[in-house]
């Protein structure tokens, strides 16, 4: 089921994630940063269900190993300490971070015309960021 996010995708836009990164808490430099970065995303998979996701820029990469619906500390690219756990619903990839009694959604999902779209919430804030698969 994880199969079709697996390889390599390029962003090609991002919406709103300037005020998603706000209502995280993410401070004004390192918003710049994150507005003008479009980091490659390389999803993985090995034989024991370990999955591998990497979020590679210029500017950071960042790397999470897991298994699904286990949950796991992360780091993430905005240094914010997280409980983290992923799942599949209704064929799409969950991401739901937990920290200092707060919570994030990052749902992704592999559209009928090949496209990866993340969409980000947090309260009522949504940014949509949309990649594409490289060859």
């Amino acid at each position: 089921m994880v199969d079709k996010f697996v390889g390599t995708w390029k962003m090609t836009s991002s919406d709103n994630f300037d005020d998603y990164m706000k209502a995280l808490g993410v401070g004004f430099a390192t918003r710049q940063v994150g507005n003008r970065t479009k980091p490659s995303l390389i999803i993985n998979m090995d034989d024991q269900g370990m999955i591998c996701v990497k979020f590679q820029s210029t500017f950071k990469t960042v790397e999470i190993k897991f298994k699904l619906n286990e949950p796991f500390e992360e780091t993430t690219a905005d240094d914010r300490k997280t409980m983290t756990v992923f799942t599949l619903e209704n064929g799409n990839l969950v991401q739901k971070q937990n920290w200092d009694g707060k919570e994030t959604t990052i749902e992704r999902e592999v559209t009928g015309d090949g496209k990866l779209i993340a969409k980000c919430v947090m309260g009522d804030v949504v940014a949509v960021r949309t990649y594409v698969k490289e060859a």
